[in-house]
């Protein structure tokens, strides 16, 4: 049967049910100039760009007296840049990028730190968040990165670094906020974030989202979202606290693969001469090769989190944190043809054969990618913290434990329909390159395939931090950790059958993968003054085959289910200092780190751990308050990253020395604001990015960018304000991401934001 795409707008009830419900309870509570802060320590109001602390209760001492690369992305940098998704957020600090996904490489959320993806160590309140998801930030409270080897601190995967989102947990004090977005597109976003203290130590917290739009110069491209996060906690400023939440966010998009390349066709093709230099395929940026008739993508995450905490002394705290985990991943979508060598352009002459079907020149095939993923996780957390002193050395410790299970079911669709010589492929219409019609009329059908994997994923892991602080000047930060990881993944047939077969009896392919794995860094601190520190430091990582549970960027399969876990170390040195009063922090450091044991194809059928991949660079950062009007936030990157070896294959000898994919040369990220009446404020970003490869080859790329948005902020009374954004102000063509093959991400064009800010 048919696919029937759901329309948008079919929640806004849902989201008017829980305001109404909430705004009792929220309009009798009065404003309390006595709220207790949160348990971790966060920007002041007066520097609000600046944390002193990151959130995980791993870090053993402050962030100056840390010994590696972390950034703090606050909640004021979180408003004030209109920030609604976590691409749009880590834009505020220089070296990361995103990755593009597509059918067995999930599109979702995928980070790329220091050359390395991030995407199977993304966290919530210091719990893995699993599975490919696009996660909204109308929950999180701050941000922090980690860069650097982290399997220390985060487990399998941290290989370039760790991401983890701290979420708004009900807290004392009473209050409430909420906002309303109106901009061009179409853009509409509501909020509500209402804290209520129900007696001394109780409290609980409600959050809610509707956002829907359309893509600033993007034809036919829109977004529909909702989300709620609900928690309650008791014991609050007791001994023994006690949090419980749910959280539910829920998407439907038209999903969006960008442009093609504009070098399709293979040297020895006889149609290479028609082939570009290897970048975005050059036609406007509005152009949409989709089909809105076809093409969905839907977006489900619940989960449930019980954290309990117990202060055994003035010393001394243990805590538990438990949570499980239900997403799906859904979606059909458009894949711009240039695989088969179809992106051809207006000029060229003759046919160009796919399956028996003649493609028209000038025109580019609608092939399709899907995928249909369900993932339910369970993560169980015990750690211990406190001091002690062993003569005169003090030593600030968490040590605990770690387990968890992944299953996944990834089972897609199969697109068919009738092919139509010179005008369709499988039921959909070409699209012809320089004018493509997103409403034009598909014939096909969308339905389950037959077969599809179901993936296990285990893993516990025990580690152990502690900073010594020697004196006054020197202090030494060691962290040890093991873990076990386990994964397993097995096909099956809902038919017995192969895909789209009635006789082809299925054969199911079983995979399997155990690894055991240590982690450790050391770093030592020299402080020469108490606001600054120099250290130098040394940790190392491990990926180990499957860390992303089939739903991401490292998947389990027939050639390194066998391989032992790749190993990665990093070496840094760099310098913290806390500057005007504490008001600003800077930093810097140099790092290099090696991948000793990369996986690399040996010949057509094997692969074994005998690559090297290096990156070396540097990197500057800022954050806090140059005066008391003037804050800023940002940062440099320079990366030089090499493909070092690339193991025996002669066809790989041509990648040898290129530079990682998805990893620019520069990076640059400045958000700052201005105080420049009692009431206005003034601010601005400016972003670039340097040249990025979307491949090992470096035959596919996207040009370097800068990037600038304008903010205006109001404050009409005390309990309201408004805020003017101008993202991309200047109406700059470019692309945020690069595949592999096929094709680019066309980034956003200018859209102008009012938002509303009301305090009750």
């Amino acid at each position: 049967m048919a696919h029937i795409r759901s329309r948008k707008h079919s929640h806004a009830s849902h989201l008017l049910a829980l305001v109404a419900a909430a705004l009792p309870a929220a309009g009798n509570a009065q404003e309390s100039e006595t709220s207790l802060p949160a348990m971790t320590v966060k920007a002041t109001a007066d520097v609000p760009y600046k944390a002193d602390n990151a959130a995980s209760t791993k870090f053993t001492a402050p962030l100056l007296d840390t010994p590696k690369t972390v950034t703090v992305i606050t909640q004021e940098v979180l408003k004030q840049t209109n920030a609604a998704s976590l691409q749009e957020a880590l834009r505020t600090t220089p070296g990361i990028t995103f990755g593009m996904g597509e059918g067995g490489t999930p599109e979702g959320d995928s980070p790329v730190i220091r050359g390395f993806s991030a995407q199977a160590n993304t966290f919530i309140d210091g719990l893995r968040d699993p599975s490919s998801q696009s996660r909204n930030m109308f929950a999180i409270e701050q941000i922090d990165i980690s860069k650097g080897a982290d399997s220390a601190f985060s487990g399998g995967g941290a290989v370039g670094g760790s991401i983890n989102l701290t979420t708004k947990n009900a807290r004392l004090g009473s209050f409430n906020e909420a906002s309303i977005g109106l901009g061009a597109d179409k853009y509409v976003r509501a909020t509500a974030d209402l804290n209520q203290q129900l007696t001394d130590n109780a409290a609980v917290r409600i959050n809610l989202l509707k956002e829907t739009g359309d893509v600033a110069g993007r034809n036919e491209v829109d977004y529909d979202h909702l989300g709620v996060n609900i928690s309650a906690a008791l014991g609050l400023g007791g001994p023994t606290r006690a949090t419980v939440g749910f959280y539910h966010y829920e998407t439907d998009d038209m999903p969006d693969y960008g442009h093609p390349y504009n070098n399709p066709y293979a040297a020895t093709n006889p149609r290479s001469v028609f082939n570009g230099d290897g970048g975005p395929l050059k036609v406007d940026r509005d152009n949409f090769y989709g089909l809105t008739s076809r093409d969905f993508r839907k977006t489900e995450v619940d989960s449930g989190t019980l954290k309990i905490e117990h202060d055994i002394n003035s010393k001394w705290t243990i805590r538990n944190a438990t949570r499980f985990t239900k997403s799906l991943n859904d979606y059909v979508v458009t894949n711009p043809g240039d695989s088969n060598g179809l992106n051809i352009s207006n000029t060229s002459t003759g046919t160009d054969g796919l399956a028996g079907t003649a493609i028209r020149p000038g025109y580019l095939n609608r092939s399709s990618k899907n995928r249909h993923s369900t993932t339910e996780a369970f993560v169980n957390a015990t750690e211990l913290t406190g001091e002690f002193f062993t003569g005169s050395v003090k030593h600030n410790i968490a040590t605990g434990f770690e387990l968890s299970r992944t299953e996944t079911d990834n089972r897609g669709y199969l697109v068919t329909g009738a092919n139509i010589a010179g005008l369709q492929v499988a039921g959909a219409p070409l699209a012809s390159i320089s004018n493509p019609d997103p409403n034009a009329a598909w014939n096909g059908n969308i339905s389950r395939t037959s077969v599809g994997a179901k993936i296990d994923t285990t893993s516990r892991g025990i580690y152990l931090f502690d900073t010594a602080t020697l004196s006054k000047q020197w202090l030494l930060n060691l962290g040890l950790r093991y873990d076990h990881f386990s994964s397993r993944s097995d096909g099956y047939s809902t038919t017995g059958y192969t895909a789209g077969s009635t006789t082809t009896v299925y054969v199911p392919v079983n995979l399997r993968s155990d690894s055991g794995f240590a982690s450790y860094q050391a770093g030592l601190i020299y402080k020469p003054l108490e606001n600054g520190s120099i250290y130098l430091n040394y940790a190392t990582a491990a990926n180990p085959s499957g860390v992303s549970a089939s739903d991401g960027t490292d998947n389990l399969a027939v050639t390194n289910q066998d391989l032992e876990p790749e190993k990665v170390r990093n070496i840094e040195l760099g310098t913290k200092w806390n500057l005007l009063g504490n008001k600003l922090s800077l930093t810097a450091a140099v790092f290099k780190l090696d991948k000793t044991n990369a996986k690399v194809a040996i010949d057509a059928n094997t692969w074994a751990t005998v690559g090297k991949q290096e990156t070396e660079g540097y990197e500057l950062g800022f954050a806090g308050a140059l005066t008391d009007k003037w804050q800023v936030f940002g940062g440099y990157t320079h990366l030089k990253s090499e493909l070092v070896e690339v193991g025996p294959l002669a066809a790989n000898q041509v990648n040898k020395g290129k530079q990682f994919p998805n990893t620019p040369e520069d990076s640059f990220s400045l958000w700052s604001s201005y105080k420049v009446l009692p009431k206005l404020t003034l601010g601005g970003g400016a972003y670039y990015v340097s040249k990025v490869y979307g491949n090992t080859a470096n035959t596919k790329w996207v040009p370097e960018y800068w990037r600038y948005d304008a903010m205006a902020s109001y404050e009409v009374a005390r309990n309201f304000s408004l805020r003017l954004n101008i993202q991309n102000l200047t109406d700059k063509t470019y692309y945020d991401r690069a595949y592999t093959t096929h094709m680019v991400s066309v980034a956003p064009g200018r859209q102008a934001i009012m938002t509303a800010n009301f305090k009750f």
